[in-house]
């Protein structure tokens, strides 16, 4: 492993460091306690981390997806958009500036007591910062990662959530009528570590707090869960992209995720790099690979877009289209039956983005699109065009009521 390179997948089954306290119900293990100061060489070597089961699952407060760290009360030492850099944390030993150590993450100064003779932090004093979720959603799982903070990261922290819609301010976000769900108790957590944590909230969120107990620094913040966008602005859309991860779409299973995954080929936008898709392993039998989609709800597509971008030895050679409806009783997982043909298989080019119009098929209305690819390789991104049916609306509108919260501490509850 490189200098600055988090642990593979692999390597965080066997997770390095020791863990204490009990395990979560899901068997996450708990950290605690400082890390050995920095002694040379890969500064990950002594990171401790695990395989979160959560961890497949979108992350809600990606940038790309357009959240945001609105506010915190101190960044003293690092900014607090630093908490939601896509990246895994970078440390340079030798990088000072005016005001001390430059971390790779969101770090508060030394809080102190208010007197010689008290000078130590209250019990209850800590730091805090919102974050808007990109998309809302139900989270499933929380990363608090101290990455390269040893000796300097938070006691405890705490993690909790609102629904608050529209785009309100961090004042009006605090404000004393504003409802806000404990995700994550005050809980101590560890430095240089992945501190992991199952959530089981139950309801849509949109913009989450979190505290850190009584000061110190946190290099990321990952927010593991279930899409939920707004279905009245779906509705005013009429069409749009079925399988995106902003409108409720998601890539559920895949036959291969050796390079990268395929929650990659329905985030936002174009890819940026080669390792922005999805790419498996060479295959050396006569099988193929594929992913199964589940669209926002019941819908019918009538455009699917196969982006290739920057997979130019390494594409998929040809793709097949099909397409499921789940109400029925078909189980998506079974690839032998209740799966109709909307793409036969059709050639593809490397580095290129392909467009299939469908007006002219029967394509029947369907909650699932797997794409099969052939033999193995890449692509980058896809894109289902269509509409919800009035089913997928009703269905869509109320899993909306039954998981929203009123954003208001007087509203009735859902």
């Amino acid at each position: 492993m490189s200098s600055g390179t988090v642990p593979s997948a692999a390597d965080t089954a066997l997770a390095t460091g020791s863990s204490t306290g009990p395990s979560t119900p899901l068997d996450i293990p708990r950290y605690t306690g400082d890390a050995a100061p920095y002694g040379g060489g890969d500064p990950y070597a002594d990171y401790r981390t695990a395989a979160f089961p959560f961890a497949e699952l979108p992350d809600l407060a990606d940038r790309l997806l357009g959240a945001a760290v609105i506010a915190a009360n101190d960044e003293f030492f690092a900014e607090r958009e630093n908490l939601l850099r896509p990246e895994p944390p970078r440390f340079d030993p030798e990088r000072f500036g005016h005001k001390g150590k430059i971390m790779d993450g969101w770090e508060t100064r030394r809080r102190r007591g208010p007197s010689a003779e008290a000078p130590h932090p209250a019990a209850d004093d800590h730091d805090w910062a919102l974050v808007r979720l990109g998309v809302p959603g139900v989270v499933r799982g929380l990363v608090v990662d101290t990455a390269h903070f040893r000796g300097n990261h938070p006691a405890a922290v705490s993690v909790e959530g609102a629904a608050v819609e529209g785009a309100p301010s961090p004042a009006e976000l605090l404000a004393d009528d504003v409802r806000w769900t404990v995700l994550v108790p005050r809980t101590p957590v560890g430095g240089h570590a992945a501190n992991g944590f199952a959530v089981d909230a139950g309801r849509r969120l949109t913009h989450l707090r979190l505290r850190q107990y009584p000061d110190g620094g946190v290099a990321r913040l990952r927010v593991h869960g279930e899409p939920a966008p707004d279905p009245g602005w779906l509705t005013a859309l009429g069409s749009f992209d079925l399988a995106a991860l902003e409108n409720g779409g998601r890539a559920e299973d895949a036959s291969d995720r050796f390079y990268s995954p395929p929650l990659n080929t329905v985030r936002p936008g174009r890819p940026r790099t080669m390792a922005d898709g999805w790419e498996t392993r060479r295959r050396r039998d006569r099988g193929h690979d594929w992913v199964r989609y589940r669209l926002t709800e019941h819908s019918l597509i009538r455009a699917v877009e196969i982006d290739t971008a920057y997979l130019k030895g390494n594409a998929a050679g040809w793709a097949a289209l099909y397409v499921l409806d789940a109400t029925t009783g078909a189980d998506p997982a079974d690839h032998t039956a209740g799966w109709t043909e909307i793409l036969p298989r059709t050639r593809l080019q490397p580095d290129t983005a392909h467009r299939f119009p469908l007006p002219d098929l029967p394509v029947p209305a369907a909650t699932h699109l797997r794409v099969d690819i052939h033999p193995d390789g890449g692509i980058a991104r896809l894109r289902a065009h269509g509409s919800l049916t009035p089913e997928g609306a009703r269905r869509l509108a109320a899993r909306h009521r039954e998981l929203s919260g009123r954003g208001r501490a007087s509203a009735p509850p859902p």
